[in-house]
């Protein structure tokens, strides 16, 4: 390939990039391109990010959202202006799944279900959309075999917990297995359909008389507004858009969730929140998404760092930058999983 064609194809991306963000209000557009410099800058030589970036913890599950928040400007593999990190952190990932277990990530903070989950959801977005052969086969060993890890670790109540091998189960693990599971059965991979269904039946189980879903499906808890947007994201993203429990779980997050913190859903859960709940407003569109777009990414531009970062939920800024990222470029609809 020529320099010249080097060249053309280099300014093509960015061309295209500049066209992506001119879908976005102006504010949004300077913060997430701040905020991608951010995420560009920290990213590590072996492909990964941690909670900080260069340092801190959590390498699978931070290296899946920040490789989420480069697929969303537009990026693959192959083509945009910050494709090579994406395929740094697409290797990177491949290398850290157990060709045994099929677990992807090792133990990290003790929870590697989190990671797990959150990368599949990144590489089926990577595979449903590369054409490169090598590439494309061995992603699809990787999450095949991942699938399988998913499928047997799940409880009998339908959830899972923060170990494979545990018999316990919670709300948020199990999102990340369902919206996981859901991009890999989009991309075309078989996803044991039994599998699906009691995970749902979970979340049933797990629904208040308030509206809302708590922490554990079984147990008696208060409803809690993170655990509810994200259930309510997967009820959507399978294509659930009415009855009883769409209908209360959404009255209960209008109710109880604000697109600023400090609230309910605030302090130490509020990226988490806003990270389900911008796709079920994104999904629904109309006036409500517009309203809720406008009030969320106005705040988060007047909370991101003069770095271009963003400190989320104690997690580390690799985390909320990452978060408020995939939020904010919502619009552009380059994602997938979060299309409508």
């Amino acid at each position: 390939m020529s320099k010249r064609t080097l060249i053309a194809m280099a300014c093509l991306a960015a061309l295209t990039a500049n066209a992506l963000a001119g879908d976005l209000p102006p504010d949004a557009a300077k913060a997430v391109s701040s905020g991608i410099a951010w995420l560009v800058r920290t990213q590590n030589p072996d492909g990964s990010w941690l909670s900080d970036g260069t340092t801190g913890l959590y390498p699978t599950a931070i290296t899946s959202l920040a490789g989420l928040a480069l697929l969303a400007e537009g990026n693959t593999c192959y083509s945009g202006p910050h494709a090579q990190n994406v395929r740094h952190a697409v290797e990177y990932l491949l290398q850290q799944a157990d060709p045994k277990s099929g677990l992807i990530g090792g133990y990290e903070g003790g929870r590697p279900m989190f990671g797990h989950g959150f990368a599949m959801l990144f590489l089926a977005q990577v595979y449903g959309a590369e054409g490169q052969q090598d590439l494309h086969r061995r992603i699809g060993a990787v999450l095949a075999k991942a699938i399988t890890r998913t499928a047997a670790s799940q409880s009998q109540l339908g959830g899972w917990y923060y170990t494979p091998d545990s018999p316990q189960d919670e709300g948020a693990v199990t999102i990340t297995q369902m919206q996981g599971l859901r991009a890999c059965a989009d991309a075309g991979l078989p996803v044991p359909a039994a599998t699906v269904e009691n995970a749902m039946a979970y979340i049933r189980r797990a629904a208040n008389p308030d509206g809302g879903i708590a922490y554990r499906a079984g147990i008696p808890g208060e409803s809690r507004p993170g655990i509810t947007s994200a259930a309510l994201a997967v009820m959507y993203a399978a294509g659930i858009y009415k009855g009883d429990l769409v209908t209360k779980a959404l009255a209960y997050v209008r109710k109880n969730v604000s697109t600023r913190a400090p609230s309910p859903a605030g302090g130490s859960h509020f990226y988490y929140t806003h990270l389900y709940l911008a796709q079920v407003m994104h999904f629904r569109g109309g006036d409500a998404w517009r309203t809720y777009f406008n009030g969320l990414s106005a705040f988060l531009t007047e909370v991101q760092h003069p770095d271009g970062s963003w400190s989320g939920d104690f997690i580390g800024a690799a985390y909320g930058t990452s978060v408020a990222l995939i939020v904010l470029q919502l619009p552009l609809d380059n994602v997938p999983a979060f299309q409508r």
